[in-house]
């Protein structure tokens, strides 16, 4: 199998060090500028540097890791002159206008939407990460996706650990203007909101909590610029809710109403839980098991151990509180009920309280 992968930043990158890692016998070409490109061939994440994106065209799969005007650029480019049943596919995260964009072309190709849900604050090769996928929802849109000759394509997605969610490309915009763009200006503009006075005093008193909800607030504009100008109808709609729901907060505390304070808690609560226990939104719930632990050099290897030696894998895991001196709670996720029973147990054997 023959893969080229255009653009190899955080998502690029870590897709060819992540394929490599579990299908060393594919071929892998990349598309990036010569610097970025010469890096991953002399790290053998790459077996090909390609000069031009045309050169992708006999590829059985291509991956368009860029920002979505550049993509769209790339589909125009790239839908006449590929090989028959060649798939093209993206990560942009707007699926609508690039589908559109498809339906005009004619192609012996096929596209299919992508939109890997994980990511990292910090972009470009330097921070790709061959694990970015593991367990990360990966969103595949349009009517080639489902099926039989895509299988290959989420044969593979499956392979590197990525969860496969089928959506229709208007309703995966609807979805994430809620549920990632708007985040991602409210996170923006609480920053500002709040810092907004004496820099130096408030900034000193923004930790914790305030620096863990607002961490998104330093992703570059330049990737965002364009997400919002090709969502701009989804996401203006999500800010007039998102407005209405603080108007409404804003006039309960006016009023003193905190009758109306409490039922907004207590249905956000109810809400907030029902979210799986995770940062990358498993599609099947994991089981978790949570640890006591000092605050001492070798806590995480001792369990880590104990584990690896009965081949039991951690899906996921959070510090959920850790005092310095004392000690705190951790959180470690498994794939099923009965591997979270037997890591529990093993890990009581070597000494650690559980629950």
């Amino acid at each position: 199998m023959k893969i080229a992968i255009l653009g190899l930043g955080l998502i690029g990158g870590s897709l060819a060090k992540a394929i490599k890692n579990v299908r060393p016998d594919i071929f892998i070409s990349g598309f990036d500028l010569p610097e970025i490109t010469a890096q991953a061939f002399v790290e053998n994440v790459i077996d090909e540097q390609l000069l031009s994106s045309i050169d992708v065209k006999d590829s059985d799969i291509i991956f368009l890791c860029l920002p979505t005007e550049l993509s769209i650029q790339e589909i125009e480019r790239l839908a006449p002159v590929v090989k028959s049943g060649s798939i093209i596919t993206d990560v942009c995260s707007v699926k609508r206008v690039l589908e559109k964009k498809w339906d005009l072309l004619q192609s012996d190709g096929k596209y299919i939407g992508g939109h890997p849900m994980t990511g990292k604050e910090k972009g470009g090769f330097e921070n790709s990460d061959p694990i970015l996928f593991e367990n990360a929802i990966y969103i595949l849109t349009g009517k080639e996706a489902e099926l039989p000759s895509s299988q290959t394509l989420i044969d593979l997605l499956t392979a590197i650990g990525a969860k496969i969610k089928f959506l229709d490309a208007s309703l995966h915009d609807t979805i994430v203007a809620n549920v990632s763009h708007l985040p991602q200006l409210v996170a923006v503009s609480l920053v500002n909101a709040a810092l907004n006075g004496d820099q130096h005093a408030f900034k000193d008193f923004a930790a914790g909590g305030f620096r863990d909800l607002t961490r998104i607030a330093s992703s570059d504009f330049l990737i965002w610029e364009q997400i919002i100008r090709k969502n701009r109808i989804h996401i203006l709609t999500a800010l007039t809710k998102f407005q209405k729901t603080i108007a409404d907060i804003s006039t309960s505390i006016e009023k003193e109403d905190f009758s109306s304070l409490k039922l907004a808690f207590e249905k956000a609560k109810e809400k907030r839980d029902e979210i799986p226990k995770n940062s990358k939104g498993f599609l099947n719930p994991l089981s978790d098991i949570f640890i006591f632990v000092k605050d001492e050099p070798g806590v995480l290897f001792k369990m880590a151990e104990i584990l690896f030696r009965n081949n039991i894998s951690i899906k996921d895991v959070e510090i959920l509180k850790m005092r310095e001196g004392t000690g705190g709670t951790m959180r470690l996720s498994f794939d099923t009920k009965e591997i979270a029973k037997k890591a529990k147990g093993l890990i009581e054997q070597v000494g650690f309280k559980t629950r």
